[in-house]
C-alpha cells in the first residue's frame, strides 16, 4: 500500500500500519512539497505526486490511506483514489479501545489510546486522534477530524469534514456543522452551525469559513 501525505500524522499513520503488519508501505505521496520527491521519509520514500498512480499500479499495488489532517483535502483525495481503482484500508491502533458493535468506514484513521463507546457510527475517511474519546451512539460522519485528546458527549452528531480542536470537550446530544472547526480547548454546550470556526468556554461563533481557501 501507499499513504498520500508526508508529514508528522503520516508518522502515526505509518506507525499504525506497522503495528498491525497487514500491509507493506511501499513509499508516500506529496503533491504539495515536490522539493520532497525521491527523499527518505519514515524508512521508505516519497514516491512523488499523483502522477505515480500509474507506476503503482503496475507495480501490483493496490491499498492506499490518506495521511492528511485537513478535512476538506483528505475527503477530496479519497474520492480520487478510489476513481483511480486504488482501495482506501483502514488503521486502527492496537491499543485503541472500541465497542463490540461500533461501525467504522473506510480509510478511517484510530489512534492509539481512542476510546469509542456502544452504538457509535463513525464513517468514511475519518480520523479520531490521540486519546480522543467517542461515548454511546455519537454519529461521527465521513471526514471528520477529532483531535488529540477530545472528549465527545453521548449522542453527539459531528456532521461532515468537521474538525474537533485538540482538547475540546463537546457535551452529549450535541450537533456540530458540516465543515465547521472546533477551537482548541472549547467547551461545547450547544449546537454550532456549518462552516463556522467557534471556540472558548463556552464556545462561540466567531466567523463564517471560505471552504474555497482551506488549503
Amino acid at each position: 500500500m501507499f499513504i498520500w501525505g508526508a508529514s508528522g500524522h503520516a508518522l502515526v499513520v505509518a506507525d499504525i500500519i506497522r503495528r498491525k503488519n497487514e500491509y507493506k508501505i511501499v513509499g508516500f505521496l506529496d503533491d504539495i512539497n515536490l522539493y520532497l520527491h525521491g527523499k527518505n521519509f519514515c524508512s521508505s520514500t516519497i514516491l512523488g505526486g499523483r502522477e505515480q498512480f500509474e507506476t503503482l499500479h503496475r507495480d501490483g499495488i493496490e491499498y492506499s490511506l490518506i495521511a492528511i489532517g485537513n478535512c476538506q483535502a483528505r475527503l477530496e483525495l479519497s474520492e480520487l483514489i478510489q476513481q483511480n481503482s486504488f482501495n482506501l484500508v483502514t488503521a486502527i491502533h492496537p491499543q485503541a479501545i472500541i465497542a463490540s458493535d461500533v461501525s467504522i468506514g473506510m480509510g478511517t484513521v484510530i489512534c492509539a489510546g481512542a476510546v469509542i463507546n456502544p452504538g457509535a457510527k463513525v464513517g468514511n475517511n475519518v480520523i479520531i486522534n490521540t486519546a480522543a474519546s467517542v461515548d454511546h451512539e455519537c454519529v461521527i460522519e465521513d471526514g471528520v477530524h477529532i483531535g488529540p485528546g477530545v472528549h465527545i458527549g453521548g449522542r453527539t452528531t459531528i456532521k461532515q469534514g468537521a474538525w474537533i480542536g485538540i482538547g475540546a470537550t463537546v457535551s452529549d446530544r450535541i450537533t456540530i456543522g458540516a465543515n465547521s472547526i472546533i477551537g482548541a480547548g472549547a467547551v461545547v454546550v450547544r449546537d454550532i452551525p456549518p462552516g463556522v470556526v467557534a471556540y472558548g468556554v463556552p464556545a462561540k461563533v466567531i466567523r463564517n469559513i471560505d471552504l474555497s481557501v482551506q488549503y
